[in-house]
């Protein structure tokens, strides 16, 4: 097996979700497990997010795995200041700069 199709898969993906995600992110292919993919999965740990919880996630919003940790924890930062951090909230990572300024302006 290929080792990011591996990774989903010990992350608790079935074929079907690996398929989903894959397709909907084919970079996923390009990027370091160690030095992208792994951190990312670490920081959501971190965060309180199950396993379980993260899979529905990526399966979401696979392009998650693309942004830098330190992205990803300015913009945890704000949401997790307008009440708990759900899936639904981290599906607003994917927002372009502006339009997440524009919705969380007042919380940066």
């Amino acid at each position: 097996l290929n080792p990011h199709v591996q990774w989903l898969s010990d992350l608790g993906m079935d074929d079907s979700q690996v398929a989903r995600t894959i397709v909907r992110f084919p970079r996923l292919f390009s990027y370091s497990l160690a030095n992208k993919c792994r951190p990312v999965l670490q920081y959501l740990r971190d965060l309180g997010f199950a396993d379980s919880q993260i899979v529905r996630v990526l399966e979401r919003v696979p392009m998650l795995l693309s942004y830098s940790l330190k992205r990803l924890v300015h913009r945890m930062t704000i949401l997790k200041a307008q009440g708990p951090l759900t899936e639904v909230s981290v599906g607003k990572m994917t927002l372009t700069d502006a339009r997440f300024a524009a919705r969380h302006e007042h919380l940066a």
